[in-house]
């Protein structure tokens, strides 16, 4: 009897073991294609703005709620300045801290665009400077004009 009992013993207990190695070997497949996912959700947008000589480029990296990146404006016969971007995504806008050099003086200003399909649109309102940095008076009242249209393009 017991020589019985220890084939079947062994036979199921073969089986226990091949069934977890298929089921950890398709958690890690599964854990695999997450990454991938959040690789490529997470991956950096780039912008470029050209209206006639003047240019700007940007860079935004969007983790739910939050956005960082990197700006800068080449205006024609104007300081170029380059600098970071951190802020919040609401909606379909994007409201930012961009923190720059320009003269040789780092200076802080509060910077907004609007996705509208593809593009983003920059926004602009009237401004105060507080506690050093310069801020929109009223982000309810920005104006989404034409004047600085960011394209995406292709991240170098």
């Amino acid at each position: 009897m017991m020589k019985k009992i220890t084939p079947f013993f062994a036979i199921l207990l073969a089986l226990f073991a091949a069934c977890q190695s298929k089921t950890s070997q398709s958690n890690s497949d599964d854990s695999t294609a997450l990454n991938t996912t959040d690789s490529a959700a997470k991956a950096p947008l780039c912008y470029q703005s050209i209206n006639n000589r003047d240019t700007a480029a940007l860079t935004l990296n969007i983790d739910n709620e939050k956005v960082t990146g990197s700006l800068s404006y080449n205006i024609f016969e104007k300081d170029k300045n380059t600098g970071v971007i951190a802020g919040i995504v609401k909606g379909d806008t994007i409201i930012a801290d961009y923190t720059f050099q320009s003269e040789g003086t780092t200076s802080i200003r509060q910077v907004a665009w609007l996705k509208q399909d593809n593009q983003l649109i920059e926004g602009f309102g009237d401004v105060a400077e507080v506690n050093g940095k310069t801020q929109f008076k009223d982000v309810k009242k920005l104006s989404f004009g034409k004047s600085m249209i960011f394209q995406p393009i292709d991240c170098k």
